[in-house]
C-alpha cells in the first residue's frame, strides 16, 4: 500500500509541471474564458505542490543550506524574467512594476514567511531555535540591498522623481550583484555551518536523520522537473494576472494589489516548502528560504531591470514612497530584535505577521 502511494506521488509530481507547461504554452497571450482561468487555478495550485516536492528532493540530496538557495534562486530567476518581460509590454504601470514586486516580495518573506515559521515552529516545539550568526548576516544583507536599491532613489536629486540616473542605478546593480555573490559565497562555502539547522542544545545539524538521500540520477530529474513547475507557476501566474486586475478594479483597490496577489502566487512553493521546515523543526531552513528569497529578489532583479532599462522606454521608479519606507525600516528593527538571540515565541511569529497583515491593509487602502 505505502509502495503504492509513492507510486502515485511519483507519477502526478512528474505530470503536472509538463502539464503546467503545455497549458502555459497554449493560452499564453490570450483572452481566457472563465472555464480556462478555472482549469488554469486548479492547475497552478498542482505546480505549486509539485514544485515543493521536487524542491525538497533536491534539497535532501544536496544538503543545507544549497538546497534552500536551489529553491530561492530558481523562483527569482524566473520572476526576474516575467518582470522584464511585463515592462517590455510597456504602459505606464510599467515603471513601478520592479520596485512593487520587489517591495511585496521583501515584505512577504520577511514578515509572512518569516512570522508563520516562528509561529508554527514555537507553537509546535516550545520555541523556534535558530543561528543568530547566519541568519544576522542574511538580514544585513536584505536591509542593504533593499536601501541601496528602494530608499536611497527617493532621496536622490540627479534625476526627477523617485528614480537613479544611469549611473546610480549602474551602482546599484553591480552593488546588488556583488552582495548577493558574497553572500552566497558565505552561506556554501566558507561559513556553511553558520546557515544549518541546529539542536535545542546549540549543535549543528550536519544531515537529515529521517531517511535515506536519493540517488543523483533522481535528483537530476527532480531539478528539472522543479525548473518546469515553477515555469509553470510564475507563467500561469501571469495568464490569471487579467482576471485578477478585473477583480482588483472592480472591487475599487488600487492597481498595486495585483502585484502583491502575483508575488504571493509566485512565492507559494518557497511559503509550503519553509512552513514543513518548520514543523519538522528545522527554523534554520525555513529562515534560509525566507531571506534568501527576499536577498535574491533584490539581487537578481535590479540588475536585470538596469541592463533591460537600456532598451526600454519610459522611467525605471524604484524609489519606495513614505509609508513603505516606515515598513520597511520598522521590518529592519523588528527582525534585528527577533535575530539576536537566536530563539523566538509566539509573540516574535505574531509580530511578524501584524507586520505583514499591516502592509496587505495599506496595499488595499493607502
Amino acid at each position: 500500500m505505502t509502495a503504492r502511494l509513492r507510486s502515485l506521488t511519483t507519477r502526478w509530481t512528474s505530470l503536472v509541471p509538463a502539464l503546467a507547461v503545455v497549458l502555459l504554452v497554449l493560452t499564453w497571450g490570450r483572452d481566457l474564458a472563465p472555464v480556462v482561468v478555472a482549469l488554469i487555478t486548479v492547475v497552478l495550485a498542482g505546480a505549486v505542490l509539485a514544485a515543493v516536492h521536487h524542491a525538497e528532493v533536491v534539497a535532501h540530496r544536496v544538503g543545507e543550506p544549497f538546497g534552500s538557495l536551489v529553491l530561492a534562486v530558481a523562483v527569482t530567476i524566473i520572476e526576474v524574467a516575467l518582470i522584464v518581460t511585463l515592462m517590455a509590454d510597456g504602459g505606464d504601470k510599467s515603471s513601478t512594476l520592479a520596485r512593487d514586486t520587489v517591495f511585496a516580495a521583501v515584505m512577504i518573506t520577511c514578515n509572512g514567511i518569516v512570522g508563520l515559521c516562528l509561529l508554527v515552529a514555537s507553537l509546535r516545539h516550545g520555541t523556534a531555535i535558530f543561528n543568530p550568526e547566519g541568519t544576522g548576516a542574511a538580514l544585513a544583507t536584505v536591509a542593504t540591498l533593499a536601501t541601496l536599491s528602494l530608499v536611497l532613489p527617493t532621496f536622490t536629486t540627479s534625476k526627477p522623481g523617485p528614480e537613479f540616473s544611469s549611473v546610480q542605478l549602474t551602482f546599484a546593480a553591480l552593488s546588488s550583484l556583488t552582495l548577493y555573490g558574497l553572500f552566497v559565497t558565505t552561506q556554501t562555502v566558507r561559513h556553511r555551518d553558520y546557515f544549518l539547522p541546529v539542536t535545542r542544545q546549540g549543535g549543528v545539524i550536519t544531515g537529515d536523520d529521517h531517511a535515506a538521500a536519493p540517488s543523483s540520477r533522481t535528483a537530476l530529474i527532480s531539478l528539472s522537473l522543479l525548473g518546469l513547475a515553477l515555469v509553470g507557476v510564475v507563467g500561469l501566474a501571469k495568464g490569471v494576472s487579467p482576471t485578477i486586475e478585473d477583480g482588483v478594479e472592480a472591487a475599487g483597490f488600487p492597481h498595486a494589489v495585483v502585484g502583491v496577489i502575483i508575488a504571493l502566487l509566485v512565492l507559494l512553493p518557497e511559503t509550503i516548502a519553509a512552513l514543513r521546515s518548520a514543523r519538522r523543526d528545522r527554523v534554520q531552513t525555513s529562515l534560509n528560504l525566507a531571506l534568501g528569497s527576499a536577498m535574491a529578489s533584490i539581487g537578481l532583479t535590479i540588475p536585470a531591470v538596469a541592463l533591460a532599462s537600456i532598451w526600454l522606454s519610459g522611467p525605471l521608479v524604484l524609489g519606495l514612497g513614505p509609508t513603505h519606507m516606515v515598513l520597511l525600516a520598522l521590518t529592519v528593527v523588528v527582525s534585528s530584535l527577533t535575530v539576536v538571540p537566536g530563539r523566538a515565541t509566539p509573540l516574535q511569529g505574531g509580530v511578524h505577521l501584524v507586520l505583514f497583515a499591516a502592509y496587505l491593509e495599506l496595499a488595499v487602502n493607502p
